[in-house]
């Protein structure tokens, strides 16, 4: 058994670890070795393959509005950027728009997020009811008293081919894919000297990048840190409907409860009550969930959902940050050279090039340089000053 040697080691090769695996590489000041470590490379259970593959920028919090603008510039560049040999694929990013909507109770927050959004550069309209109504005529407004609407820069798009993408481009730049599992790291006195691999092999290297998903929290707590991220499973179901919804952006019902086109459908889900949402590894769909929550709660949204019909569903999972639903970002102060990239509860398809550019950054620099994403760090957990975001999906 042969050891190996990588500058830095990134542990999970999904959208947040090919993203930083790109911008380590694309990096003039980095000249260092890179390897990602990915067990499942097909990619078919991981978290972006089973999204709703959609991005926003309507959060309550500046540094995700920040990063999901950040995420809309670099989609819009895609193609140009990530093309390998002349080839590139087509992300199909459809900028149709998130319609948050609001009753009575709601629609303080949804004006004050709409402040902050909009401060920052989001370009969001603020509806009123017959606005609503006038546009979207297939909705039923009769208990809303706003909306909040994405008119650009937010929509829906091949995430597996994002993903691949910079994966593919990360390699052409000298990134090593190796399909294992990290299992184990080998640390002392506040420094990780090598990751243990499942095969019994070791790597050693100079820093590492917990970029593990759902399976960030067991590796942080090989180096004696508990992460407060657990699987949460969330079941997206594909329907079919007798009438087009015709402009039919991403719509948020005010329960939480979601849908938006997909080819000739849509697709749908809704988290479950906190009460009925345990740690989850399983891929068992929650079909009581459709038949109970969502179905009923839609239907009752958009009255031509009474006579849909579901033909497909799937499930995955978030990475949810049970603390305060955002991101952990950077390095912890008890390890040296450990950074974390963790708990994005449901953001981290479109949130990854912004991570991405963060970690090579921090890697390189020892700081943010484009963005400063120092209030998501350990501080805070450690601190128990937590970041709440109101618009977790």
């Amino acid at each position: 058994m042969t050891q190996q040697h990588f500058d830095v080691v990134i542990a999970g090769g999904a959208a947040i670890g090919s993203a930083t695996a790109y911008f380590l590489t694309a990096a003039p000041d980095f000249t260092g070795s890179v390897a990602v470590i990915e067990a499942d490379s097909s990619y078919r259970h991981s978290a972006t393959a089973l999204s709703a593959a959609s991005i926003r920028h309507q959060f309550s919090t500046p540094e995700n509005i920040r990063m999901s603008l950040f995420g809309t510039q670099f989609l819009r560049q895609f193609k140009q950027v990530m093309t390998v040999d002349g080839d590139c694929p087509d992300l199909a990013f459809h900028e149709g728009g998130y319609l948050f909507l609001a009753t009575a109770p709601g629609l303080a927050t949804l004006r004050q997020n709409h402040a902050m959004q909009s401060s920052l550069g989001a370009d969001i309209a603020l509806l009123d009811p017959a606005q609503l109504k006038s546009r979207y005529p297939w909705l039923n407004t009769d208990d809303l008293a706003g909306g909040a609407l994405g008119l650009s820069g937010e929509g829906w798009l091949d995430a597996y081919g994002m993903m691949q993408g910079m994966r593919r481009k990360a390699l052409s730049q000298g990134a090593a894919y190796l399909n294992q599992r990290v299992v184990g790291l080998d640390h002392a006195a506040g420094h990780i000297r090598g990751v243990l691999l499942a095969d019994g092999g070791r790597i050693s290297c100079g820093a590492v990048v917990n970029a593990a998903g759902t399976g960030a929290a067991e590796l942080a707590l090989a180096a004696g840190i508990t992460l407060p991220v657990h699987a949460r499973k969330r079941s997206i179901f594909y329907v079919q409907c007798p009438r087009t919804l015709p402009g039919c952006p991403m719509v948020i019902d005010p329960g939480g409860a979601y849908f938006r086109p997909e080819g000739q459908g849509y697709i749908m889900g809704v988290a479950p009550p906190a009460d009925q949402d345990p740690d989850a590894r399983d891929y068992d769909v929650q079909h009581t969930l459709f038949d109970e929550i969502l179905w009923p709660t839609l239907a009752a949204r958009v009255p031509a959902f009474e006579a849909l019909r579901c033909s497909r569903s799937w499930a995955g999972h978030y990475d949810m940050n049970v603390f305060d639903q955002n991101l952990i970002l950077g390095l912890h102060p008890a390890i040296d050279n450990l950074y974390f990239a963790n708990g994005l509860s449901g953001h981290g398809m479109q949130q990854a090039p912004a991570i991405g550019r963060a970690l090579s950054e921090l890697i390189t620099t020892g700081t943010f340089q484009t963005l400063d994403l120092s209030r998501l760090g350990w501080g805070r957990i450690l601190n128990q000053q937590p970041i709440i975001e109101r618009n977790v999906v």
